[in-house]
């Protein structure tokens, strides 16, 4: 075996080596022509949306360094189920190259990971199709295999770098099928499907259900050779799936224990969808949006298109092979347009932006179909060839000619030249391949640099519009407060034992507590709590939708005592009180909250009534026993209004700008009475076409911008010792329009709160956490229930003086437990649920695939002994 592999190597290292190196080249000169490269100016994060990545890998560090647990952390939002968040995000095999990096370095991370997957991705086609496609030359693997890396695709959904390994795995796939048709070994198909489904459990299923389909048309075609081949097929996919159930099963269970719900099928035709689509598509650098109303990305270069269609009009190719091969593609085709076709490749779950997500399942049938017409072509194919190119020619000028200018106005007259120019010169390609004399010794060369420059065109295409639709940010923006916010950091984590809260007023990213380490609410992800951030989303911290955005800010002072905030960090006085400055770094301040409440608060069963703690001061009611909280709601006073007409309607205001240049600028005064903590509220009363809209607000001199959608309702107005009449300015953009309750001004006296959070202390828990546990003692005159701020996931259980007991469900937002009188040591523990099973199924695939190798491998050497 090893000298196989090792003569393997020797004959084809130039190409291997090339289709790795490639890749990268090009995809590293087109960022550097972006001004991304290794330590730039530049990262490649595409947004802040998407900083979530960097601080991902981050948190893998945390892991290396023992300072986070494999199946639970405490970093993502209040406390999270890593395992099934790593089954989406960190289980590639790239992951561990971030332990070479320090945190503050996390764009370099990125960018390296992101440019050694497209390698990988380079280098696993052209072991692939050295192995399938025998007739062709090692510069045809490395040019198939420089388009396969860099097709559309890949590149403009490179942002979701976690999706990339799937273009890994699924030609080592497609390799173990064609194997194991051939009657050899099940090893690569076994192996491949296992990283995959460890990998990305969601492409997984993608590429899953594609590669049966793939196997299912090789049995169509022949079924007398291929139906020997079934067993192993069965075993090496049944064996893969089941011992890739140690991290899909608890994913499962977890998406499914927190809401996620199958998509309802409302129509037949996707919307947003158009005829002309695929021919556009196909054009060199066409760049639409990976937002919404995109058309699918299928683009994998000219020659694998010119050569598919070869494949089915050559009459060198079976009927059988062309109408299974060419059903399958046009089931990927159709299942653009029909939307149950859609939604089930999506897992029935419709995607948030990026859509299509399976689109490129087709880039890969026509670059194997292209190879495989370009095997069978001869010298007499010529004309067809010609005509063909002809064909795709006049399809991509009616695109021009005929299509939708609204839909399609993302054609240039640029990629228009450069895709008829590189027809004409493919034609040129043609006519002198399979010639004999010297141009059939350069022809080959000639290919690979005229693919090498579509590539290079399409790849920049690509890039450009992804920083156009996205945004490329500056680094600085990641690393210029990195050293300072991780100093403050640090110096909490030297001031306390036990787990605290913290946030950062002026954030980075939305995952900032990934990265730096601490306990926060703000937080991206796909993977998330979606009943405890629906319940927060309730008592005032903005999460809306799916929940896959949690917002810490404009809230007030109740959820900062009641989460345990106990610091935040901000380049400005928060004005808050309670909140006293203990430390400085750089531009940040840490602030230190005197009234951040513990882990835990013992109180009664009642808090488990339906109608009980609606919302925050419910909650907080309920808890300290406090009836009387000072709370008082009063207008504030209208002083000016600048670029804006205002009509109010009810308790509706709605301000329309002037001027779309200038922002609309409204000032309120306000008398804030001594020892009061003040907000104004603004809500929107309509959504539908503010998601852009932002609000400066600005008192005191202080201003904080916030996406007026996305952020809680309650602007800070700061807090006052003496009576104090104090002016607020909200300047509105991104929206023409602005639709708003009539504000009003909240406040809340000190005096009383602070009587209430002494009360609630006097009830307090005080947890120890360590990695997925959460332990504390208690001495209880009667029977109580220990409500406590750790999310409730249903891989939590509880003990009781080490005794397992049954837990409550408080909203399926907190871990509450019911504890009888005495002195007792409680202990939460966190195992993702279905881990113990996926452990267990891990095993026994393993298990069985090696029996059954072994058992193959007996009989095979039987019946060569006969």
């Amino acid at each position: 075996m090893k000298n196989k592999i090792g003569s393997y190597i020797k004959k084809n290292y130039i190409a291997l080596l090339a289709s790795f190196i490639l890749p990268i080249m090009i995809l590293a000169i087109v960022y550097a022509m972006n001004g991304i490269y290794f330590g730039s100016e530049y990262t490649i994060l595409a947004s802040d949306s998407f900083s979530q990545y960097s601080n991902f890998h981050a948190s893998f560090n945390n892991v290396l360094h023992g300072e986070q647990n494999i199946f639970y952390t405490w970093y993502g939002s209040l406390g999270l189920n890593y395992w099934s968040f790593s089954a989406y995000y960190l289980n590639s095999l790239f992951t561990p190259l971030v332990f070479f990096f320090e945190n503050s370095a996390m764009p370099d991370a990125l960018y390296v990971i992101t440019l050694v997957k497209f390698g990988a991705i380079g280098f696993s086609f052209c072991v692939f199709a050295s192995q399938t496609f025998k007739r062709m030359s090692p510069w045809q693997y490395i040019s198939f295999s420089v388009a396969y890396a860099l097709m559309g695709y890949t590149v403009a959904y490179s942002p979701v770098i976690m999706w990339l390994d799937a273009f890994v795995y699924l030609p080592w796939i497609i390799l173990g099928i064609n194997r194991l048709l051939k009657g050899k070994s099940p090893q690569v198909l076994f192996w491949s499907y296992l990283l995959l489904f460890l990998s990305n459990f969601y492409m997984a299923f993608i590429v899953g259900v594609f590669s049966f389909l793939f196997y299912v048309v090789h049995l169509l075609i022949d079924w007398k050779q291929y139906k020997q081949s079934i067993r192993g097929y069965l075993v090496a996919a049944f064996s893969a799936g089941g011992a890739s159930m140690v991290t899909i099963l608890p994913t499962i269970m977890d998406l499914k224990n927190n809401g996620e719900s199958l998509e309802t099928v409302r129509t037949f035709f996707t919307k947003d969808t158009g005829i002309w689509d695929f021919v556009v598509k196909n054009m060199v650098a066409a760049y639409d949006t990976s937002k919404y109303e995109s058309a699918p990305f299928i683009y994998i270069g000219l020659i694998p298109l010119i050569f598919c269609c070869f494949y089915f009009a050559s009459g060198k190719v079976s009927l059988r092979s062309k109408l299974g091969y060419g059903g399958l593609l046009l089931l990927v085709v159709a299942s653009v347009y029909i939307e149950p076709l859609n939604l089930f490749w999506h897992g029935l779950h419709a995607p948030n932006m990026f859509l299509f997500r399976f689109s490129f399942l087709a880039s890969f049938l026509v670059i194997y179909l292209g190879c495989s017409g370009f095997e069978v072509y001869e010298k007499e194919d010529r004309n067809k060839l010609f005509n063909i190119c002809l064909l795709l020619g006049g399809l991509f000028i009616a695109a021009i000619l005929f299509s939708n200018p609204k839909r399609y106005n993302y054609i240039t007259n640029e990629m228009l030249y450069i895709t008829i120019g590189l027809l004409i010169a493919y034609l040129i390609f043609i006519s002198v391949y399979k010639t004999k004399g010297r141009l059939e010794k350069v022809a080959p060369l000639l290919l690979l640099a005229l693919m090498l420059i579509e590539v290079f065109f399409n790849t920049k295409g690509m890039v450009t519009g992804i920083h156009s639709d996205w945004g490329y940010p500056k680094r600085e923006y990641y690393t210029e407060s990195y050293s300072d916010i991780e100093h403050l950091v640090e110096k909490t984590k030297a001031e306390n034992d036990s787990l605290y809260r913290l946030e950062n007023l002026d954030r980075i990213t939305h995952n900032d507590s990934f990265n730096y380490g601490y306990s926060g609410v703000t937080m991206f992800s796909s993977i998330r709590n979606r009943h405890s951030s629906a319940y927060l989303n309730g008592l005032g911290y903005r999460s809306l939708g799916t929940n896959l955005t949690i917002n810490y800010e404009n809230n007030t002072l109740f959820m900062d005592a009641l989460l345990g905030i106990k610091y935040n960090l901000s380049k400005e006085d928060p004005m808050k009180f309670g909140f006293e400055k203990t430390s400085e770094s750089g531009e940040y301040s840490l602030y230190e909250n005197q009234y951040a409440l513990p882990l835990g608060v013992l109180t009664d069963e009642e808090i488990f009534g339906t109608d009980a703690v609606k919302n925050q001061v419910d909650l907080f009611t309920h808890l300290s026993g406090v009836e009387d909280i000072g709370i008082e709601i009063i207008e504030p006073r209208q002083v000016a209004l600048e670029n804006a007409t205002v009509i109010t309607e009810g308790r509706e205001q709605t301000y329309t700008e002037i001027s779309p240049t200038k922002p609309q600028t409204v000032t309120w005064s306000v008398y804030v009475p001594a020892k009061q903590q003040a907000y104004i509220s603004l809500y929107p009363t309509d959504v539908s076409y503010m998601f852009e809209s932002s609000v400066e607000t600005t008192v005191n001199g202080v201003t904080r911008e916030s996406k007026i959608v996305s952020m809680g309702q309650y602007y800070n107005l700061g807090y006052y010792e003496e009576g104090t009449t104090v002016q607020v300015t909200a300047s509105f953009t991104g929206a023409g329009m602005v639709k708003i309750y009539k504000p009003d001004i909240l406040l809340i006296d000190t005096e009383d709160f602070e009587t209430a959070v002494e009360a609630i202390q006097a009830k307090g828990v005080s947890f120890e956490t360590t990695g997925r546990t959460a332990t504390a003692t208690v001495n209880l005159e009667k029977d109580q229930v220990i409500f406590t701020t750790i999310p409730y996931d249903a891989g939590w259980s509880a003990y009781i003086d080490g005794k397992k007991v049954e837990m409550p469900t408080f909203k399926k937002a907190f871990l509450t437990l019911n504890v009888p009188a005495g002195e007792h040591e409680i202990k939460f523990v966190f195992l993702p649920q279905g881990f113990k099973i996926g452990a267990l199924l891990f095993v026994s695939g393993l298990v069985l695939f090696q029996a059954y190798i072994w058992y193959d491998t007996r009989k095979k050497k039987k019946s060569e002994e006969r």
